[in-house]
């Protein structure tokens, strides 16, 4: 931690709690974005596979792939790549929290008085702020490669609300094994089968072209109502029931990996 920021943390209490906790969280969030800018390649590495993902369905198995629309692949594909990205780029938020615990930065954290729980939040924002990023340049990509859509700037708002409550649920399943591992390989493994998820359901091909069982799981799990939720909105259609249920999906999952995720700190700072 820079000289700068410990001076910023332990410069007195504040009167208000509220702006105690958002100042600190500003200042803890600045320097885990520094962290970021100063080694880029986190970012890149987070583009590479989901880019590599989208070369490879569009240009090489594409053309093979039925989906029943006349929309083009990259159109109907983009919303599961972009799941992928971010399931891909939280790896590095447990990654990060993970070197910070055996560090030893957490316990010089509490002999100062900062707000406990602006120390998660600072991996948490800085987690939303580099996911961004890599969305934003998996989506140039997309364009580059014929992606169109007719979404209006309203359209456009939902995705983006949609893609930010993924991510920020995803973030704080990461927090968990960042708390809780034991290696830095057991911090990040934990994101390979959300990476997975997305594979068994409508995010490369309708469920209904899956055999029964796998149908039935696809059609079930959480990514399935996501995607279709994203791609109605990029296709400017009116979007059914499954934004409900993919709310409902993303609000139950952010609120049961908190809960275990506060859990988890309280019991490694007291």
């Amino acid at each position: 931690m820079t000289t700068t920021t410990t001076a910023q943390l332990a410069t007195g209490t504040r009167a208000s709690t509220g702006s105690h906790f958002f100042g600190d969280t500003a200042v803890l969030t600045g320097r885990t974005v520094k962290h970021i800018t100063r080694s880029l390649d986190t970012i890149i590495t987070t583009c590479i596979m989901p880019i590599g993902f989208l070369l490879l369905f569009v240009y090489v198995l594409g053309g093979a792939i039925h989906t029943g629309t006349n929309t083009s692949y990259v159109n109907y594909l983009l919303p599961g790549i972009l799941l992928i990205t971010v399931a891909s780029g939280i790896s590095y938020t447990a990654y990060r929290l993970f070197l910070d615990m055996q560090g030893g930065i957490f316990e010089r954290f509490q002999s100062m008085p900062i707000a406990r729980s602006s120390v998660l939040w600072a991996h948490v924002l800085t987690s939303m702020i580099a996911n961004v990023v890599s969305m934003v340049v998996v989506v140039g990509v997309a364009l580059l490669m014929g992606f169109r859509t007719g979404a209006s700037v309203l359209d456009w708002v939902a995705v983006a609300g949609i893609l930010l409550l993924f991510t920020l649920a995803l973030t704080w399943i990461a927090v968990i094994p960042g708390l809780s591992a034991k290696s830095v390989d057991g911090a990040s493994a934990f994101s390979y089968p959300l990476i997975f998820l997305p594979f068994i359901s409508s995010a490369f091909v309708p469920t209904a072209s899956m055999p029964g069982p796998v149908a039935w799981f696809a059609q079930y799990q959480p990514v399935t109502p996501i995607v279709n939720s994203i791609r109605d909105l990029f296709t400017g259609q009116p979007v059914g029931s499954d934004i409900w249920i993919a709310l409902a999906w993303l609000v139950g999952i952010l609120v049961v990996a908190y809960v275990f995720a506060q859990v988890i700190y309280r019991k490694k700072i007291s």
